[in-house]
């Protein structure tokens, strides 16, 4: 963010107006015992244009690896205007919208976010927003047992395919409240229908399913839906929302559709970033909307009736509810949301569309090449722009490979999923070309032939 400092003269009149000597004496009530001197290691101050050239070599040593990791985080399109107009200071400066007078450009681009959230899930009201998919999914778990007065039940069902980092945060943000997280097992890559009698006996307050699954796969999200409500279940949607674009909508699931909806926002014009930020979605059907963590705008109009916006429900602000809070996470993501809201603008219903379908194609070309190859093969036939790949050597030892030949080759599961074997996730989204796709078939093979041959 470029920063204009302070004068002298502007520094001396701020210290006058405070009654201060100078700035040393701001920080007096730290003892002398706890203050250093320096930072051993740490040189002098650079100048703006070595501080830029510095952070260039840096990240110059990374290079541009090709990338086919998707398992959560996906290289994208954005165009560039995206992140110029999110990154100007009335946006990027902005945070907390309280006062509605003052913040009227802040409001209506949230306002306009949750729109085109409801309208991308197909359910009533969509809040802004949750620090990531995983705490999102954890929020929707705690808000499904709040909202269900059908049971007392303080367990919730999901499964294995479900991303394992979304499960180990549920399960860990669940269990001071007393929740229990149940897990139902794979079959095919997805969840296992048959195992759905394994669980008739018990009571769930909700059922989550994702969609795509982890592994890429498509759920049956009609049968789990039905399934689920006729059980007195509520039903928590796990979505990719690019994907949204091709399938079904959770609105339409079943015969009633889900309830709930949240997931990952990082594909809406976020870049990968090593890991984040990103932020993630929160959506619901109309009755449960009390139950909602997080910041609702709504569009109202004021004395003279003219249009505005105002925060309209802020259940969760423990400033406000304290303890009563339905959240205690304090960040909505605000930047990475009005990002998001720019994307999908510019974007539009279609060119996510065509995004989405270009990345399942890309990885349906992907995968046809791969599995020319000798040992590697598909695990599972149905998928959306992700696939699981079985190969003929450890994924591990393929992907340090591969990354030594400039290549981001997939996401290993075997700490996650070993009963998968030697698997590699992979996904080639719309920024692949069929040279990229045709430079991994070589390394690949390549990596695979020396691994024969030792």
């Amino acid at each position: 963010m470029p920063f204009i400092p302070h004068t002298d003269a502007e520094t001396a009149s701020m210290l006058g107006a405070i009654g201060a000597s100078d700035i040393d004496s701001l920080f007096d009530e730290i003892p002398p015992q706890l203050r250093i001197a320096g930072l051993p290691g740490v040189g002098p101050g650079f100048p703006e244009a070595g501080i830029t050239r510095l952070m260039i070599e840096r990240a110059e040593r990374d290079g541009r690896p090709l990338c086919f990791i998707g398992a959560g985080s996906y290289d994208h399109y954005i165009p560039a205007a995206v992140w110029e107009v999110a990154t100007r200071g009335e946006f990027y400066s902005a945070y907390t919208p309280y006062q509605a007078e003052a913040s009227q450009g802040t409001l209506q681009l949230i306002y306009e976010y949750q729109s085109m959230m409801a309208s991308l899930t197909g359910l009533d009201v969509s809040n802004a927003s949750m620090y990531d998919g995983a705490t999102a999914f954890a929020e929707a778990c705690l808000m499904a047992v709040r909202a269900n007065r059908k049971t007392r039940a303080r367990r919730v069902l999901t499964t294995r395919a479900l991303a394992p980092v979304y499960r180990d945060v549920a399960r860990m943000m669940l269990a001071g409240q007393g929740i229990e997280l149940v897990e139902l097992p794979l079959g095919e890559g997805r969840t296992d229908l048959a195992a759905l009698g394994n669980v008739e006996n018990h009571e769930f307050a909700a059922l989550a399913i994702p969609q795509p699954a982890f592994l890429g796969t498509l759920e049956a999200v009609d049968e789990l839906t039905d399934w689920a409500h006729a059980r007195n279940m509520l039903v928590i949607a796990v979505c990719n929302p690019l994907m949204l674009a091709l399938l079904k909508p959770p609105r339409q699931w079943g015969s009633a559709g889900a309830d709930i909806a949240c997931g990952e926002g990082q594909p809406l014009g976020i870049p990968m970033s090593s890991g984040g930020p990103y932020f993630g979605f929160l959506v619901c059907r109309e009755p449960l909307v009390r139950q909602m963590p997080g910041r609702i705008v709504g569009r109202t109009v004021d004395i003279e009736g003219k249009p505005g916006f105002t925060l309209t429900l802020q259940a969760r602000e423990q400033h406000i509810r304290r303890s009563k809070a339905t959240s205690n996470i304090c960040t909505n993501q605000g930047l990475m949301v009005t990002a998001a809201t720019i994307f999908m603008s510019m974007v539009g219903a279609e060119g996510i569309r065509r995004m989405a379908a270009a990345s399942h194609a890309n990885t349906r070309a992907l995968v046809a090449a791969l599995t020319r190859l000798p040992g590697v093969r598909l695990a599972f036939p149905v998928f959306g722009h992700e696939a699981v790949l079985q190969l003929p050597r450890p994924a591990a030892e393929v992907v340090s490979a591969m990354s030594a030949r400039r290549i981001l080759a997939g996401f290993d599961l075997a700490p996650d999923y070993p009963e998968l074997g030697n698997a590699l996730l992979v996904c080639a989204t719309e920024m692949r070309t069929a040279e990229d796709i045709d430079r991994y078939t070589d390394a690949l093979g390549s990596v695979l032939a020396a691994g024969r041959a030792a």
